[in-house]
């Protein structure tokens, strides 16, 4: 797949990536969508103006991709593709990082005059459903391809442990901005469960922008005294 990628031109790389964004979009919003409906949640129709900004943030999306490919072909980013255990030992390591780095960058945006002028965007419904995953001020949405970026070039990342990683990640985005709980409370409270960020652990930092700063996990809420059950 890289082969190929890298015999192509970069209008050609940009439509490539243009249509994985989209299709990366569209089944995310399918995801979201269905699990409302399995839940009998009341599925409420994303406005012109999230319509908007979620195709602005595939786009900006889209060159993030572009860059990372471009930084890859340059050797600033590399990739290790052995087919071993260290598939799993990456995936933990760059899930648990990035948790890290995310949690520092949304809980510094939150204490900053960043929030008004940015992140409040996001927060403007209390009750987020599944396009405000995609719904962010695009100085946002480059912050955060900022990060990915800068995270795995500095360490060899096993190349199938990154593609996990993001797949995992929008699962995650999409369980945080649901509205709706699809997990009981016995299985959120389990061993498996507990540390790991849901829908109510996400939908409480909508409701109350002072907790629950944390994307994949609650573990640095817990520690840093900002975890709200």
């Amino acid at each position: 797949m890289l082969k190929f990628l890298s015999e192509q031109s970069s209008p050609i790389l940009l439509m490539i990536f243009l249509i994985e964004n989209c299709l990366v979009t569209l089944m995310a919003l399918f995801a979201g969508w269905l699990t409302q409906k399995l839940t009998h949640k009341l599925i409420e129709s994303p406005s012109r103006n999230e319509v908007l900004v979620c195709i602005t943030t595939n786009l900006i999306n889209t060159f993030i991709t572009y860059a990372g490919f471009k930084m890859w072909q340059s050797g600033f980013l590399v990739f290790g593709f052995n087919h071993s255990w260290l598939i799993v030992f990456d995936f933990v390591l760059l899930f648990l990082v990035m948790d890290l780095a995310m949690y520092v960058l949304h809980y510094g945006i939150h204490h900053t005059a960043v929030y008004n002028k940015i992140h409040k965007f996001h927060h403007y419904y209390s009750h987020p459903k599944p396009i405000d995953l995609f719904v962010l001020h695009p100085l946002e949405t480059v912050s955060f391809g900022v990060l990915w970026l800068g995270i795995i070039s500095i360490y060899v990342f096993n190349f199938y442990a990154v593609i996990i990683y993001l797949i995992i990640n929008v699962v995650f985005g999409i369980a945080g901005h649901l509205g709706t709980e699809p997990l009981s409370d016995k299985t959120r409270n389990s061993l498996l469960f507990k540390y790991l960020g849901s829908s109510t652990f996400h939908h409480n930092h909508h409701a109350d922008i002072n907790y629950n700063y944390g994307f994949y996990t609650n573990i640095w809420d817990r520690i840093f005294k900002t975890y709200k059950p």
